[in-house]
C-alpha cells in the first residue's frame, strides 16, 4: 500500500503537518533584501521537501535519512538557488547531493525559510524548530517584556549611518539577560551552527558585512560549526529523534493528541521499528497492531475518517 500513488497523500499531509511546512504560506521574506525571492521559490521548495519525504515512504528507507541523506529533488528553479549545475525545466528530478551542509532537510530552503524572519535569519526560531519537531524537546516560551532584535533594512543603521551588527552580535543582549542566558544556552548553538544559510536557504559566508561564525557547543558539550557538524551530532540523538518521530506519527494515525497513557505504546513502537533499521514500513505495521489504534473509539474513528475526507 506504501508503494501505490495514493501513498502520497499520507506522505504530503503528515509531512506537512509535522514539519510545519504549512507555515510556508506565512512567510514573505523582504525582496529587497532577498532579491532572488519570489513566490514560485517557496513552492518549488517546499514541493522538494514533500517528495523527498514522500520517497522515504515509497522505497521504505530508514527515517533517519530524513537528517543524513545525499539525495533531494529539484526543479530548475531550486538548482539554481542551491547551485546545482545542468537542471532546465519546472520537472524536480532526483540529484545526488554532493556538498555535505546540504545532506537532510537542515539544508532545504522550506525549513531553512519558514524558520527565518523577512529580514534576516533566527538562530533562536531555527533551533528552536529542532528542539521541538525534530527531538520533541520544545524549550519553554521566552520571558516577558524581552526587547526583539533591532531588525535591519539595510547593513547599515538608517539613522546614525553606522554599520549594523550581525545578526550574532545583535542576539549578545539577549544571553546577557539572566532570565533569558539558561535557554538561550541551549537554543543558539543549534541556530548559530546553521548561520551560513540565508534567511531564503541560500549559502552565505557574511552578515552585515561580518564574517559568519557559525561555531557553538551544544549543551552536552559537543562542538559545533556547520550544517554538517550539527547533523552529525543529531544522528547520536537517534533514539530519541526516532521516539518523537514515532509520537507524532501515531497521533496523526490516531487523530487525536497523545495522553500520558499512550507513553508506553510510543516507546514499544519505536522499539520495534527500531529492529527493523526504523524503516518506514515498520512504524506503520507497528502502529497498526498498537493498542491505541486497535481500540479507538467510535466517535475517533468517525473524526479520523472525517479528517481523512476532507483533506481529500
Amino acid at each position: 500500500m506504501l508503494a501505490d500513488p495514493k501513498s502520497e497523500a499520507l506522505s504530503k499531509n503528515f509531512a506537512s503537518h509535522w514539519l510545519q511546512l504549512q507555515n510556508l504560506e506565512d512567510v514573505h521574506p523582504d525582496v529587497f533584501l532577498f532579491p532572488d525571492w519570489d513566490r514560485n521559490l517557496t513552492n518549488s521548495a517546499r514541493r522538494e521537501t514533500e517528495l523527498f519525504f514522500d520517497n522515504l515512504v515509497r522505497e521504505d528507507r530508514n527515517v533517519m535519512e530524513l537528517l543524513n541523506a545525499n539525495y533531494t529533488f529539484v526543479d530548475e528553479r531550486l538548482a539554481r538557488h542551491y547551485g546545482i549545475p545542468n537542471i532546465i525545466g519546472n520537472r524536480f528530478r532526483r540529484v545526488d547531493v554532493t556538498n555535505e551542509n546540504r545532506r537532510g532537510i537542515l539544508g532545504h530552503a522550506s525549513i531553512l525559510t519558514l524558520t527565518s524572519m523577512a529580514g534576516r535569519t533566527s538562530p533562536v526560531v531555527r533551533g528552536k524548530w529542532i528542539l521541538d519537531v525534530l527531538l520533541g524537546t520544545p524549550p519553554p516560551s521566552p520571558p516577558p517584556n524581552v526587547p526583539p532584535l533591532k531588525e535591519a533594512g539595510t547593513t547599515k543603521d538608517n539613522t546614525t549611518g553606522e554599520k549594523l551588527p550581525s545578526v550574532r552580535e545583535r542576539m549578545e543582549s539577549h544571553r546577557a539577560n539572566p532570565a533569558c542566558a539558561s535557554c538561550h544556552r541551549v537554543i543558539d548553538p543549534i541556530g548559530f551552527s546553521l548561520e551560513n544559510y540565508n534567511a531564503i536557504g541560500a549559502w552565505r559566508t557574511k552578515d552585515s558585512g561580518a564574517t559568519i561564525d557559525p561555531s557553538g557547543t551544544l549543551i552536552d558539550g559537543t562542538p559545533v560549526n556547520s550544517p554538517a557538524t550539527l547533523r552529525q551530532a543529531l544522528e547520536k540523538s537517534e533514539p530519541m529523534i526516532m521516539r518523537n518521530f514515532t509520537r507524532n506519527l501515531l497521533m496523526y494515525s490516531l487523530g487525536r493528541v497523545l495522553q500520558d497513557y499512550d507513553q508506553p505504546a510510543v516507546r514499544a513502537v519505536a522499539k520495534e521499528a527500531a529492529l527493523s533499521n526504523n524503516r518506514f514500513s515498520s512504524f506503520v505495521f507497528a502502529i497498526v497492531k498498537s493498542a491505541p489504534f486497535q481500540m479507538r473509539r467510535a466517535d475517533e474513528t468517525n473524526t479520523t475518517d472525517a479528517a481523512a475526507k476532507q483533506q481529500k
